[in-house]
């Protein structure tokens, strides 16, 4: 079979694999369509101090199961699945209380083990979902990302009526805040990049802030009628947008860090006591997929909007490359296999 191999950072390529055969507990899944995202690019570049080498990349997978055992969801062969990539441990004290997220021992495919960007794969059979028969294969693995962004949505119990400022139009803050127009709260989309801005507004964004052309915090006031926003999100890991949380946020309010800084952020203690400031870390997703495919599937969240452009296997590797040249030239890539 193929599959998108990573030898070293800066050397991806198609290669022919061995076929994998399902152990005890696994499905056999025919891989049909695959998502490229930020952590593979981060990969690619070496920029990544998680992933070892060499490593088959893909985490984001949607297939047609070939053969599976007995599970607790009913999946059977020729159903259309999505493939939960966060593999844990399931006894230590986070995996004991559900949050398998934060599990001690994580391993996420594409990263830490070999992905699913190949022809066939084999996963546990209880972490796999099933999806409708005529959900189309190029949206599909756009559920994984929306698992992100809505798991930072819950982490920061966002509810109606409530302003959120995200910043960071990339993926993860457009469906997060296509996510908050669902749950009927009030996004405030910031970001340095208009075009990035525009696609949020194409969205149904109303509120977008360009932080290099205006004074963010006062743009929030001022469309929070002064009490500034009850959630901010930050989900672009940039330090200071990092550091800008704490003067977005409401009085009581919470920030919900979802991005990933590559260094440290200093961040000023005192204001967080005199705000009183909810201030919770986000990764991954835990129990968020379900939610995710009903959104796309129903068109209440519009995952086909930020899906730049759909490849080939043949493709993947040179649209890998392209899009660490011209990163702004990209929202979502998919694979088709």
């Amino acid at each position: 079979m193929k599959g998108m191999y990573l030898q070293e950072p800066w050397n991806i390529k198609s290669i022919e694999m061995v076929k994998p055969v399902p152990q005890a507990g696994e499905a056999l899944i025919k891989v049909k369509s695959a998502g490229i995202c930020g952590s593979d690019i981060g990969a690619y570049r070496g920029a990544n101090p998680l992933v070892s080498y060499p490593r088959v990349i893909g985490h984001e997978i949607a297939g047609e199961v070939i053969s599976i055992p007995a599970n607790s969801r009913g999946i059977r062969p020729g159903d259309k699945v999505i493939v939960d990539p966060y593999l844990y441990c399931g006894h230590c004290y986070p995996c004991s209380i559900g949050r398998t997220n934060c599990c001690e021992d994580l391993k996420v495919l594409g990263v830490h083990v070999d992905g699913g960007m190949v022809e066939y794969f084999t996963h546990p059979a209880e972490m796999l979902y099933k999806v409708p028969d005529d959900m189309p294969w190029d949206i599909i693995p756009m559920a994984e990302p929306l698992t992100i962004a809505l798991h930072g949505l819950h982490r920061g119990r966002l509810t109606e009526g409530e302003h959120i400022a995200i910043s960071g139009a990339g993926p993860i803050g457009l469906l997060a805040a296509m996510g908050a127009l669902h749950y009927g709260a009030k996004p405030i989309m910031i970001d340095p990049v208009d075009e990035r801005l525009e696609k949020a507004r194409q969205l149904g964004v109303v509120h977008t802030v360009n932080p290099a052309k205006e004074n963010a915090v006062e743009r929030v006031r001022e469309i929070t009628g002064g009490r500034m926003a009850e959630v901010v999100m930050e989900a672009s890991g940039a330090n200071s947008a990092i550091q800008s949380t704490l003067e977005l946020v409401s009085n009581a309010g919470r920030i919900v860090l979802t991005g990933w800084p590559k260094v440290s952020t200093e961040l000023p203690t005192g204001l967080i006591t005199k705000k009183e400031v909810d201030i919770r870390g986000a990764r991954t997703s835990a129990g968020e997929f379900q939610e995710a495919i009903d959104l796309i599937y129903y068109g209440k969240v519009d995952a086909r909007a930020i899906l730049t452009a759909i490849v080939s296997m043949e493709e993947a590797a040179a649209a890998i490359m392209d899009i660490d040249r011209n990163p702004g030239g990209y929202l979502k890539v998919n694979v088709i296999l």
